[in-house]
């Protein structure tokens, strides 16, 4: 099962790069407003535009920035899902091949236990293809997993900066809470919401893939709760909220595709 937590890994580390870009992409520009003449494309185009839809719903609902940032949230992940559905799928689909090849991996790979040479290790590596060959099978696949991470990444990026750089948001009050200053409640909030997150994305995963993505799926709650202990309450409020929503989605798609599952089973 190696080949798999090698591609379950790089789906983890993905979410880690990408609130690290978060940051790296705003980097010197932090405490600067967004404003029509900001210089940069990607400021201009992406997060100027996102920073005047925060003002142009907040408006509406008589001028709630809090509001604003749930409703345009929950947008980018309707945009998105069917491309995370999509994903689901196939990370559900992968996993079951996975277990029905699992027997035939476990025997190649004792075959060539203790035989480290290059030309043991060059005929192992045939075995495999072979046996994915067999199955119609290609592992690489995988990675196409990484497709909706990809093309939310633009917008989040964007949205995030233009939470930052709005200026307006930190002089409003939501809920209990002010979005302009650090909120503990709503900080530990998006802990939990994400903790969730990854307890939900281990349904249906064997006992031996859960323990070897335990510590790396732990670190997006504990990324998500240093930042948001030391940023205004409108980042977690945007993290709780688009965490909430990522839950549900799971939960629903993972039941869609077991009860598919088992409806094809029973019909064959």
């Amino acid at each position: 099962m190696q080949r798999t937590s090698v591609f379950t890994a790089f789906k983890k580390y993905s979410l880690i790069g990408l609130i690290l870009v978060i940051f790296l992409a705003g980097c010197g520009s932090l405490n600067e407003p967004i404003t029509e003449d900001t210089e940069g494309i990607f400021n201009h185009y992406f997060v100027y535009n996102f920073s005047l839809l925060i003002k142009s719903i907040a408006s509406v609902f008589n001028g709630s920035y809090g509001m604003a940032i749930i409703i345009i949230t929950l947008m980018i992940r309707l945009v998105v899902m069917p491309f995370m559905l999509k994903q689901t799928r196939s990370s559900m689909e992968m996993q079951d091949k996975m277990k029905e090849l699992k027997p035939e991996m476990d025997a190649i790979q004792a075959k060539y236990k203790d035989q480290k040479d290059k030309d043991s290790q060059m005929k192992q590596q045939q075995e495999m293809m072979e046996l994915y060959q067999r199955h119609n099978f290609n592992p690489l696949s995988s990675l196409a997993g990484c497709l909706p991470l990809i093309i939310q990444m633009p917008i989040l990026i964007s949205f995030y900066w233009a939470i930052r750089r709005t200026p307006e948001i930190a002089s409003h009050q939501f809920l209990w809470f002010d979005l302009g200053e650090t909120n503990m409640i709503l900080a530990l909030i998006a802990i939990a919401v994400y903790f969730i997150q990854f307890k939900v994305s281990q349904i249906g995963l064997e006992a031996q893939q859960k323990k070897q993505m335990a510590i790396i799926g732990l670190l997006s709650p504990v990324m998500i709760g240093i930042i948001s202990f030391n940023t205004p309450a409108a980042l977690p409020l945007y993290w709780a909220v688009g965490g909430l929503f990522t839950i549900g989605q799971t939960l629903i798609s993972k039941k869609i595709f077991l009860a598919h599952k088992k409806k094809t089973e029973e019909t064959s």
